[in-house]
């Protein structure tokens, strides 16, 4: 891990050049360019608005949009790398095939792409949060969880774009996983309804899906003082969140790594 640290730093300029080229790509040929990078959230606020009011989800629960919007939000930032991994390899087949350099480069240049377009998307959630009163408690310690968040993407990343390059029909089953996935996070429902199923002794087995921490912990730090009910969680629980986190960042490493070396003959 250490020396392939240490290599990409020594081809950092490759990695920043691969982080513009993602920026670019994703808004070629737009009017507006890296602005919707700022108006999506705004927009994805009020279309949320909308939907809320109009199914009534928000009666009897206070500041249910900003909940439902937070929880979009930092779902987008993994969906898009969920997406963007499938074409990190076979996208850049002939920079493979021709170029040494550190595969590795390339999940975390787009993970890092990603991550930019997400710190503007959080900037206006959290201006949003603001003007709306909100107290914002642990806003100091949102970048520990943005790098756990990274981490888990990072390693996801790793693992699909290696299995795109042998399993081409790793793309229709992500589709299918991803959206389960979504339904089985707390996105737009609060953690407490899956624990109803539960004894008091297994209230953790949700924190088994990473995001559920990490949309959990989210939340507690930019709108905690307005969700007394989420304090009720014990804070260890998270720590099975961050091991699967962590263990699934290992695992991501570990795959790509290994799978990188025959990258050239398959493609």
């Amino acid at each position: 891990m250490l020396d392939t640290l240490k290599t990409i730093s020594e081809r950092r300029e490759l990695l920043g050049i691969l982080i513009i080229r993602n920026l670019k790509i994703r808004y070629k040929g737009s009017m507006l360019g890296f602005f919707w990078s700022l108006l999506s959230p705004a927009l994805l606020i009020m279309i949320y608005g909308v939907f809320a009011a109009i199914l009534r989800f928000n009666e009897g629960r206070p500041h249910y949009l900003l909940f439902l919007v937070t929880g979009i939000i930092i779902w987008q930032f993994l969906n898009m790398c969920l997406n963007d991994s499938l074409h990190v390899v076979l996208g850049n087949a002939n920079l493979v095939k021709k170029t040494a350099f550190p595969r590795l480069i390339l999940p975390l240049s787009m993970v890092l792409a990603n991550l930019i377009n997400f710190l503007l998307t959080l900037l206006v959630l959290i201006l949003f949060l603001f003007v709306m009163r909100m107290p914002l408690p642990g806003l100091g310690m949102v970048p520990v969880v943005v790098i756990w968040q990274m981490l888990l993407c990072l390693g996801l990343a790793g693992i699909l774009s290696s299995a795109n390059v042998y399993m081409r029909d790793t793309e229709h089953i992500l589709g299918v996983g991803s959206l389960a996935w979504f339904f089985l996070s707390p996105v737009f429902y609060p953690i407490e309804l899956q624990m109803e199923f539960l004894p008091d002794h297994l209230g953790w087995l949700p924190f088994l899906n990473p995001m559920t921490g990490i949309l959990y912990i989210y939340r507690l730090l930019l709108m905690g003082g307005e969700m007394p009910d989420i304090l009720v969680i014990p804070g260890w629980w998270l720590l099975v969140s961050v091991g699967v986190s962590l263990v699934v960042f290992a695992v991501g490493y570990a795959v790509f790594q290994k799978s990188q070396r025959a990258f050239g003959d398959v493609l």
